[in-house]
């Protein structure tokens, strides 16, 4: 009988949801609020040359605002990258990592691009920085992840049929399939529908099917499961990575520790 060993997320969860939102606007008090009180996951893109704006939050707000959730990058200044210098490019991602990972108090690796607009050569200055991923403002209507991680092309923005979108992703029965909603906080205000993202966040939360992940540990957790090294009939897998994976084989869910060499029997 043929092993179908197939990819599962973070304790076996078949899907997963992330959510991303930019420019540290000081609605994000208010959206993060409702992601907590659900238990839902985002990653928050900051410009750290502008924290302390008449708009934005504060430096010292974000490490407590943002905790749980992923602080992450969106260029210093926000400008177009794609119409700056390389060196320009260079001090614009350096000093927002920078200053946000005196914020975070961890390594910031991810970012959204300012306008969601780039092009080849930013993502070749992003790769030479240490940037793992980039999300653009690319709607795909899709879930899955994407081919290259420096071109995330989300889900939808949240104004974008999200509770239809919510409910086809419900009824999805295939494995390692992913949820990515975008936005800005301001919005909410904007067109006074806070109700849309807590309707959201009601409708998606304590599903055991789903991993509830930030951009970061979804990218990280993927990056682990390429390393995974199979024999040719998928009967050994060894895990080389620090963290624990998830396999389906035949339909069964098995646990892959750190380091750990397996025999993936089948059930």
């Amino acid at each position: 009988m043929r092993r179908n060993v197939r990819f599962l997320f973070h304790e076996a969860k078949p899907k997963a949801l992330t959510l991303s939102y930019d420019d540290g606007n000081v609605a994000d008090r208010r959206l993060v609020g409702i992601l907590n009180k659900y238990n839902v996951k985002g990653s928050f893109h900051l410009n750290a040359g502008t924290l302390g704006g008449d708009s934005t939050i504060s430096a010292s707000e974000a490490a407590g605002l943002f905790r749980g959730h992923e602080i992450s990058c969106h260029s210093y200044t926000h400008p177009f990258l794609e119409r700056i210098s390389k060196a320009e490019v260079v001090r614009e991602m350096l000093d927002d990592r920078l200053e946000l990972e005196k914020i975070a108090g961890y390594p910031v690796r991810g970012m959204s691009y300012p306008f969601g607009t780039y092009s080849q050569e930013v993502i070749e200055v992003l790769k030479s920085l240490d940037i793992v991923y980039a999300r653009t403002v690319k709607s795909t209507g899709q879930f899955m992840l994407p081919d290259n991680f420096l071109e995330w092309h989300p889900t939808c923005h949240h104004k974008d049929n999200l509770l239809e979108r919510t409910a086809q992703f419900k009824k999805i029965s295939y494995p390692f399939s992913v949820f990515y909603v975008w936005g800005h906080s301001y919005e909410f205000d904007r067109e006074n529908n806070w109700n849309l993202i807590e309707d959201f966040c009601a409708e998606i939360a304590g599903d055991a099917t789903i991993w509830y992940a930030t951009n970061i540990e979804i990218y990280d957790y993927a990056a682990a499961l390429k390393r995974l090294e199979f024999s040719a009939d998928s009967s050994l897998v060894k895990n080389p990575n620090a963290m624990p994976v998830w396999l389906s084989v035949n339909g069964t869910p098995v646990k892959v520790m750190p380091g750990e060499l397996k025999t993936l029997n089948i059930p």
